[in-house]
């Protein structure tokens, strides 16, 4: 699946190890203003000022807003797409879907940013997502889906909607991202831990792989 994003300007891009960390600072900064602000609320000047960079430079990386916020948007879902991109009905169901959970929850503490960012844009309708949810979209997805179907056909784990396991796969994981600040009020706690990460992990497998009639791997 691809996700086409008219982000960086063509002219006078500086090269190698020096564009890529700027680009990756421009990004971590630009995360940092659109999940506070929105697309909307968030400034280009702020952004560059939060680099160190003069304005009129981050258009040798990104023409316009609107590509940088594509751009940070398309950073997160590469990184949860590659996770479900190698499905294949040979997979052990258990294995796969643990696999998944486990990089999904880690994708959660190191960028929860960038998924309230998706979360918001999604919220509001998704319209500059709207190359992203394309045939190629729908097409990648139903693959993930029959692979689900596979399992289910060749009796590796119960009868389950695909569709809505994949909602819920999504949903379960992300929510340690997108409402943190509710899970904390709830736990009484300034911030998640990597250990609350890890062993919300392990609950969200205990329970989804038995609500699919599979049996977790014992823990070392």
């Amino acid at each position: 699946m691809t996700f086409e994003v008219p982000a960086h300007s063509a002219h006078g891009k500086p090269a190698g190890r020096i564009r890529q960390k700027n680009e990756e600072a421009i990004i971590k900064a630009a995360e940092e203003e659109f999940a506070r602000h929105g697309f909307k609320g968030t400034s280009m000047n702020t952004i560059a000022q939060n680099v160190g960079l003069p304005k009129a430079n981050l258009h040798y990386y990104f023409n316009n807003k609107l590509g940088l916020y594509l751009a940070v948007l398309s950073n997160i879902l590469e990184l949860w797409d590659s996770t479900f991109n190698n499905l294949t009905v040979e997979d052990d169901p258990a294995e796969a879907l643990e696999r998944y959970i486990r990089a999904k929850m880690e994708f959660s503490r190191r960028q929860p940013k960038a998924s309230r960012i998706f979360a918001m844009e999604v919220i509001s309708g998704g319209d500059c997502l709207s190359q992203y949810f394309n045939q190629n979209y729908l097409d990648w997805f139903r693959g993930r889906a029959a692979v689900f179907e596979g399992w289910i056909a060749a009796g590796k784990m119960d009868p389950v909607e695909p569709i809505h396991l994949i909602f819920l796969l999504w949903s379960s994981t992300q929510h340690y991202a997108d409402f943190a600040s509710q899970i904390c009020r709830v736990k009484q706690s300034s911030r998640l831990t990597k250990q609350d990460f890890e062993e919300a992990a392990d609950q969200l497998v205990q329970i989804i792989l038995k609500g699919c009639g599979l049996t977790p791997a014992a823990k070392a």
